[in-house]
C-alpha cells in the first residue's frame, strides 16, 4: 500500500509546488505588465502603485498557500520523521509569518482590528 501512496503523494507535491510557483509568477506578470497598461488606459495614474502592489501581494499570498500545502503533503505522506516534522514546522512558521506580514502590509491594519 505504501508503495502506491508514496509515488502518488510525490506527484501531488510536485503539482502543488508547480502550481504555487505558476501562481506567483503569473500574478507577478499580471501585476507588473498587464495591470499598469490597463490602469494607464483608464487614465487612473494616482492609485497605480497601490493597485499593483495589492495585486502582487495577493498573488504571493496565494502561491505561498500552495507551497505550504505541498510541504504538508510531502511531510505527512512521503517522509514522516521527527526531522521532517521539525523542518515542516519551521517552514510553515516562516511562511505563515510572511503571509501575516503581507496581509498587514496590504490591508494596512492588524487582523484583529475592525475595518
Amino acid at each position: 500500500m505504501i508503495e502506491i501512496i508514496k509515488p502518488v503523494a510525490e506527484l501531488v507535491v510536485a503539482i502543488l509546488e508547480l502550481l504555487g510557483i505558476f501562481v506567483i509568477v503569473g500574478f507577478a506578470f499580471y501585476a507588473l505588465i498587464i495591470e499598469p497598461i490597463i490602469l494607464l488606459k483608464k487614465n487612473k495614474n494616482e492609485p497605480i502603485f497601490r493597485q499593483i502592489r495589492h495585486r502582487l501581494g495577493r498573488g504571493i499570498l496565494l502561491g505561498l498557500e500552495f507551497l505550504v500545502a505541498a510541504d504538508i503533503v510531502h511531510t505527512v505522506a512521503v517522509e514522516l520523521t521527527f526531522k521532517t516534522v521539525g523542518v515542516l514546522a519551521i517552514v510553515v512558521l516562516i511562511r505563515t509569518f510572511l503571509s501575516f506580514t503581507l496581509e498587514v502590509e496590504l490591508s494596512g491594519r492588524w487582523p484583529w482590528q475592525q475595518k
